[in-house]
């Protein structure tokens, strides 16, 4: 007779993370917070500088400034060179994000790399198609279906840290892994969508280099002065290419080891992310905010937001169709896997994060460039509805987020409790007899001093009323003092 089938546990839906993950989570997205605090303060001060009419002018004027080696075909304006220049940092960071997600991370199981994924994809088809709808229903124009695609994690973080929300961390894991995934799509849509002519020589030169950058990895080759060199001739060909000039920073962060090798505390491609990512955060996007966001806000401005199609196909896009999208999406891969959410979270939370995904800045701006190039009234539209959206999204996710901030504080304490003090939070503990017998001896010492406590008021106690007791005279009272 066969043995009876044990039913396996149900799969968890943005369980708790791992102790390494989390770890891992914790410090970018500590950089990353920092950087979207940055971030935030370059957008205003580009909508300061660009709307303050004695200064609009040299706005536009230190914007279109142009430096570089023509000879070389890098003859370009200062905002050309924070989009396409300083741009490719952020995605070399982002190819390197995606690499470690595939090979350490949570993508490399393909049942829990479903949900992002899926949650992803959702969030950025169903943005595409609402912008789409909304144009064709006014007669607009559908070059910008993929404005409204993109998450900016760095803005959604400093939202998250101006409202001082304590979020779970499987909740911004969760936001992480889908901007990460997001970013993947972005640099693909870039690519096919966006290269309008190709220079097969320079492209063939580009990848002759990466095919060098490959090979000097694989020798285990080690020397900044010899990568970041190769990394500028490599990007110079893709530029000149006609491939948008980020897809080489994206390629050579793929290409980058993400996993530790037996004596190393981390893997090459940890080790130069920890580099790298202040740069990419700190100086590379607010530099590409300050030269992107500097539209021009007048009431009229922003009226035609809201009725010309493209602009508002952007931000319906991202205030309804983000969140829709990836909340459908991780509803529909729970639903078709038979996994169920964790029990320390509601539907309601997951809606919320995909509210706040809805912030869509970075990647969305420069994706509105492209989109409308040659036709300036209409891209500094599309970066003001991309603004106005954005905006939009932040409140509403707010609100949400702030309903549930008290359960989202005690599940944060939870997380953060560590009582023996050994540098593990106790959840990651209770398997763990060590944990047990730790805590055991502390709590023997905290209840062997309460008892010292206790025995030493007692005896305070009982010295005060035998202080007591010797102070009344034998049944003589004040009159007894008196003279007679």
């Amino acid at each position: 007779m066969p043995a009876p089938r044990i039913p396996s546990s149900p799969r968890r839906v943005l369980g708790r993370l791992s102790l390494p993950e989390r770890t891992f989570v914790a410090d970018a997205l500590r950089t990353e917070t920092v950087g979207g605090v940055l971030l935030l303060l370059a957008a205003v001060a580009a909508l300061v500088w660009a709307n303050i009419p004695a200064l609009a002018h040299s706005y536009e004027t230190v914007g279109h400034l142009r430096f570089g080696p023509g000879a070389l075909g890098l003859d370009l304006s200062v905002a050309h060179w924070a989009a396409d220049g300083l741009l490719a940092v952020f995605f070399f960071v982002a190819g390197i994000e995606l690499k470690r997600e595939l090979v350490a991370g949570d993508l490399r199981d393909p049942k829990a790399a479903a949900l992002p994924v899926v949650a992803a994809l959702c969030g950025m088809a169903v943005p595409a198609l609402v912008y789409t709808l909304t144009s064709l229903l006014g007669h607009g124009s559908t070059r910008g279906w993929a404005v409204p695609t993109a998450t900016d994690i760095a803005f959604a973080l400093a939202v998250l840290a101006v409202i001082g929300t304590s979020l779970p961390s499987a909740l911004r894991a969760f936001l992480l892994t889908l901007a990460v995934v997001d970013d993947l799509f972005a640099i693909l849509i870039i690519a096919i969508f966006f290269t309008d002519r190709l220079d097969f020589a320079a492209l063939g030169g580009a990848v002759v280099g990466l095919l060098v950058f490959w090979l000097l990895l694989r020798k285990g080759v080690r020397g900044w002065y010899v990568y970041v060199p190769l990394a500028l001739v490599i990007w110079a060909l893709m530029y000149n290419s006609g491939v948008h000039a980020t897809i080489a920073g994206v390629a050579m962060g793929l290409m980058l080891r993400c996993t530790a090798r037996e004596g190393e505390d981390h893997s090459p491609g940890e080790h130069i992310e920890h580099l790298v990512r202040p740069l990419s955060a700190g100086l590379a996007v607010p530099l590409f905010a300050l030269f992107s966001a500097g539209v021009s806000v007048t009431g009229g401005a922003l009226g035609d937001v809201f009725t010309r199609p493209e602009t508002l196909g952007v931000v319906i896009g991202l205030v309804v169709g983000k969140p829709l999208g990836i909340f459908g999406g991780t509803w529909l891969t729970a639903r078709f896997t038979r996994a169920s959410l964790s029990d320390d979270l509601a539907w309601a939370d997951v809606f919320a994060v995909a509210s706040l995904a809805g912030i869509g800045f970075t990647v969305s701006l420069l994706i509105g460039e492209l989109a409308f190039a040659g036709d300036a009234v209409l891209t500094d539209e599309v970066k003001a509805a991309v603004l106005t959206g954005s905006l939009i999204a932040a409140v509403c996710a707010t609100v949400l987020l702030k309903i549930r901030n008290a359960r989202y504080r005690r599940l944060w304490e939870d997380e953060e409790r560590d009582e023996d003090l050994d540098g593990i939070p106790d959840v990651y503990e209770q398997d763990d007899p060590a944990y047990h017998l730790r805590m055991a001896a502390m709590h023997e010492r905290k209840a062997a001093e309460h008892r010292r406590i206790a025995a030493e008021r007692a005896a305070e106690r009982a010295a005060e009323a035998r202080h007591g007791l010797q102070e009344v005279p034998g049944g003589a009272g004040e009159e007894g003092d008196r003279p007679a």
